[in-house]
C-alpha cells in the first residue's frame, strides 16, 4: 500500500485531569498550531469537557471545532462491543479521515494522559484498520491520579509499593483480589459504584485508609477524607478514590529540631 504524502498527521494530545494550568507545554503548542480540532463528548447534546479545557489557554478564533459524539458504555477488550459504541467510533473516524486525506492535521484533546482508559486509543484503533500507515504522535498529559496524589499530599507509590490502577465500573471479584494484594489501588471513575466500593472497603478493613477526590483542580473540587460522606450523593463523573495501605514513616537522625534548616517546610496551595 502506498503511503500518501499529502496527508494530514493526527495528534491525540493529553490536556490533563481539568486545570488548564497543568496542560503541558507542548500540549499547547500542538494545538495552537493545529487548526482542527476534534473534541469528544459523552452525549450528543451535551458539551465537551475536553473543549472547554483546552479552550481556556488556547484561542479557538482560528480553529474548525467538530465535537464528535463516544457514547460512554463499558468496554470489554476483545469482546464483541456494543453497537452504538462501536459505530460513534466509526463516525468519527470518517469525521476525521476527511479531514486527514484533505492534507489537514488534526488535534484530538483528550482528558489527563491518552494511554490510560482515554477514547483517544478507540478512535486511533479504529482509523488504523482504515488507513494503516497513519501519521500520528501522542502528546502525554498529567493523568487525573498525579493532580489527585498532589490535592491531597500523599505518594501513588512510594519505597517497595505495588500500585494498581482499576476502572471501578466492572462487577467481579478481581476488584476484591486487588484490593487484597495491592498496597495502593487507584479507582477512577467510581461515581456509580461507591456504595459498593465502600462496603467492600469496611468488610476489608481500608475504608479509614482511601480518600475520595470529585473534580480534582477544578473551581468546585471537593475531598472526602471520610469517604462515607459522599454515599448517597450524585458524584461527578470525574471521581477517583485512592486507597493507601502503608503509612509512611521516614525516621532520620537529626541533631535538633530546633534549626531552622532541618525543619520541614509546611504544605501549601500552590
Amino acid at each position: 500500500m502506498t503511503i500518501n504524502k499529502l496527508q494530514g498527521r493526527l495528534y491525540l494530545v493529553g490536556i490533563g485531569p481539568g486545570d488548564p494550568e497543568l496542560m503541558t507545554c507542548k500540549a499547547v503548542r500542538i494545538l495552537e498550531k493545529t487548526k482542527v480540532w476534534v473534541a469528544p463528548k459523552a452525549k450528543q447534546n451535551g458539551n465537551s469537557s475536553a473543549l472547554e479545557i483546552a479552550s481556556a489557554q488556547v484561542e479557538l478564533t482560528d480553529k474548525t471545532v467538530l465535537e464528535l459524539c463516544f457514547p460512554m458504555k463499558k468496554v470489554y477488550l476483545e469482546q464483541e462491543q456494543d453497537p452504538d459504541v462501536v459505530q460513534g467510533w466509526r463516525d468519527a473516524a470518517q469525521v476525521v479521515l476527511r479531514h486527514l486525506d484533505a492534507g489537514e492535521d488534526v488535534a484530538f484533546p483528550t482528558l489527563g494522559d491518552p494511554g490510560l482508559y482515554s477514547t483517544a486509543f478507540y478512535l486511533l484503533a479504529t482509523l488504523q484498520e482504515l488507513r494503516p500507515y497513519l501519521s500520528v504522535s501522542i502528546i502525554p498529559g498529567i493523568t487525573a491520579m498525579a493532580a489527585c496524589s498532589a490535592h491531597v499530599c500523599s505518594p501513588l507509590g512510594l519505597g517497595d509499593d505495588v500500585v494498581s490502577i482499576v476502572p471501578a465500573a466492572f462487577d467481579d471479584e478481581r476488584l476484591r483480589q486487588i484490593l487484597q494484594t495491592f498496597d495502593a489501588v487507584v479507582l477512577m471513575k467510581v461515581y456509580r459504584k461507591l456504595d459498593h466500593v465502600i462496603a467492600l472497603l469496611d468488610e476489608l478493613g481500608l475504608t479509614d485508609k482511601a480518600v475520595l477526590i470529585e473534580r480534582c483542580g477544578m473551581d468546585d473540587q471537593k475531598i472526602y477524607t471520610d469517604i462515607r460522606e459522599a454515599l448517597n450523593k450524585k458524584l461527578h463523573y470525574f471521581t477517583t478514590l485512592l486507597v493507601r495501605k502503608k503509612q509512611i514513616g521516614i525516621q532520620t537522625r537529626i541533631r535538633s529540631l530546633e534549626e531552622p534548616s532541618l525543619m520541614a517546610p509546611s504544605l501549601q496551595e500552590v
